[in-house]
């Protein structure tokens, strides 16, 4: 399960807004080599569904995820930050055991 912050969902409706997206493009979260730390986020607004995704529904907000990044996302909470040290979605992901200073990329 992957779990959205109150903070991540007002956020997120604010943009999903802002770029013209319908209530039925959904977040999509996935993992993809790269950062200095290996593996990085990806995060997007996507409609459409593959068989192997998995879809999560907290707060009103359906996250999609591939089968593949389930594995480093499970225990997931997408978080947004608006504070002096930066702005912008956090990942708090229990699976990782480094992750860089930006937050950005992480590894397991």
């Amino acid at each position: 399960m992957i779990n959205v912050t109150d903070k991540a969902k007002e956020r997120i409706m604010e943009l999903r807004a802002e770029e013209g997206h319908s209530p039925a493009h959904n977040v999509r979260v996935a993992v993809k080599g790269g950062g200095c730390s290996g593996l990085m986020y990806d995060l997007l607004f996507d409609d459409k569904l593959a068989d192997s995704d998995e879809v999560f529904e907290d707060k009103g907000v359906k996250v999609i995820v591939d089968k593949k990044s389930m594995l480093y996302l499970l225990g997931t909470t997408l978080d947004f930050s608006d504070g002096l040290n930066g702005k912008g979605f956090q990942f708090i992901n229990p699976n990782a055991t480094r992750t860089c200073g930006c937050g950005e990329s992480f590894s397991v």
